[in-house]
């Protein structure tokens, strides 16, 4: 029973604490909208997204690209679309490379319909707003739950990878697919060589199991810079 409590008194400090982050990235994105170039290339997201090192990583190629990052950690499809413009309209981008909803597929009570909903808002929005720009619609990468991380206790490595399993990762892009080539965008499966022979995260490029180090987005990056 304490313990109980003593888990119900941190996530009333902890959840404020974290909306009130997000929060201020979002309005720390609208001051850093205002000296943005127009019309270059767009990541928008959650944490994998924000995570992304592409300004190191993109230093490895031998073409300059102008890339804005737009991601914030925690974010669900339900805080993207409360946070269009600021993450996506007010930058005009040319292209817009895009990952959300693994938080979606995280939470207790995930259903696909309500994720695929909120995606197909996003995409719609964007299609009106900004008609001529090309969307890219990334594939969730795969996690690892069997490795043990220093960094998550069983507690929550059971909260976390309840609903965020692989297999529904796999069915959620395999809907993403369909989505995307209703709105006449180019789904992108970015995840050739991230995976075990089991289908996992690979290790090497884990931090917790969901998110990657820079090594595993360098991987990604590959995949994706044919697009740029």
């Amino acid at each position: 029973m304490e313990k109980e409590l003593d888990k119900e008194l941190i996530m009333n400090i902890l959840l404020p604490f974290f909306q009130n982050q997000k929060n201020e990235k979002v309005k720390n994105y609208k001051n850093l909208n205002q000296y943005v170039q127009k019309g270059k290339i767009l990541f928008v997201g959650s944490s994998l997204m924000e995570n992304f090192p592409i300004y190191e990583l993109q230093k490895t190629f031998d073409k300059d690209y102008c890339i804005y990052n737009r991601g914030v950690g925690g974010f669900t499809t339900t805080e993207l679309l409360s946070s269009m413009n600021e993450c996506i309209f007010e930058l005009e981008p040319a292209k817009v490379f895009i990952n959300i909803g693994t938080n979606d597929i995280g939470s207790p009570d995930f259903q696909e319909e309500n994720l695929l909903a909120n995606y197909d808002t996003i995409l719609s929005q964007i299609g009106d707003k900004l008609p001529d720009c090309k969307v890219y619609v990334m594939a969730y990468y795969p996690v690892n739950a069997k490795v043990y991380f220093p960094s998550m206790d069983e507690s929550t490595k059971e909260v976390m990878f309840k609903t965020r399993t692989n297999q529904a990762i796999l069915d959620a892009n395999e809907s993403l697919k369909e989505l995307a080539k209703k709105h006449h965008y180019e789904f992108i499966n970015v995840n050739e060589g991230l995976m075990d022979s089991e289908g996992n995260l690979k290790e090497e490029y884990a931090i917790d199991g969901i998110h990657m180090f820079a090594n595993g987005y360098r991987v990604v990056l590959d995949n994706l810079k044919q697009y740029l």
